[in-house]
């Protein structure tokens, strides 16, 4: 289980956030804190994989508790969630080593997609002493993956989508339409409509295997932008 601390001020927003992160499997709320004071202190206990962080607290900002957390030696990685949309601040964020950004408001599927990313990048990094140009590729590309966005037309679904997303986003090979189907558990017909039309939006790329008699096989793998 990856466990998290949740840092936000107001006591309601932690709530939900924490709930949020309950509702993505492999995650689970080791705490919550309303300002810097103590997150820091809960931090010191250890066990924290990954701090979930607003910006605006009551007695230090949260990039000024990140420098502090650094300065300490913590290695603990951090997703801001917060209002602050300035791009000083994001930059700063950037500099100081934070994996994801998350403007607030926002909904349950805009978290899942955040940690759906970095549980991705665990998985990518465990075991690994070196890499070669490829796995730092894809080490930093699994950060880069992000929901699906292009219209959808009539009769398909955005969450349908999405699943898709993640089953080709996890596959370590380009995947064939009965694949998809098997790992998403939709029916076979389902799956190659809607990579169909993700393959003509351009977040698909199509290739095509071919053996030694017959159609050849179209593969899909996702394209993150």
């Amino acid at each position: 289980m990856i466990e998290v601390l949740v840092v936000d001020d107001d006591f309601r927003v932690a709530e939900i956030n924490a709930a949020y992160v309950m509702r993505v499997p492999g995650f689970r709320v080791r705490a919550t804190a309303h300002n810097a004071a103590q997150a820091l202190a809960l931090l010191e206990r250890g066990g924290i994989d990954l701090v979930l962080l607003d910006h605006y607290l009551p007695d230090e900002s949260g990039l000024s508790l990140i420098r502090r957390i650094r300065e300490l030696g913590h290695h603990t990685d951090v997703i801001m969630v917060t209002a602050a949309r300035d791009v000083a601040t994001v930059q700063t964020a950037m500099r100081y080593g934070v994996l994801q950004y998350l403007v607030k408001p926002f909904t349950f599927p805009g978290m899942r997609v955040k940690l759906e990313a970095y549980a991705r990048l665990r998985r990518t990094l465990e075991g690994a002493d070196e890499a070669e140009q490829d796995q730092v590729d894809r080490i930093f590309g699994t950060l880069r993956t992000a929901a699906v966005t292009t219209p959808l037309p009539k009769g398909h679904s955005a969450p349908t989508a999405d699943l898709i997303r993640r089953v080709l986003s996890d596959a370590s090979r380009p995947l064939s339409a009965h694949e998809v189907a098997e790992r998403s558990g939709l029916s076979r017909s389902t799956a190659q409509r809607y990579l169909k039309r993700l393959e003509e939006s351009g977040r698909l790329s199509l290739t095509l295997k071919y053996g030694e008699t017959g159609r050849p096989e179209h593969r899909y793998a996702w394209s993150a932008r």
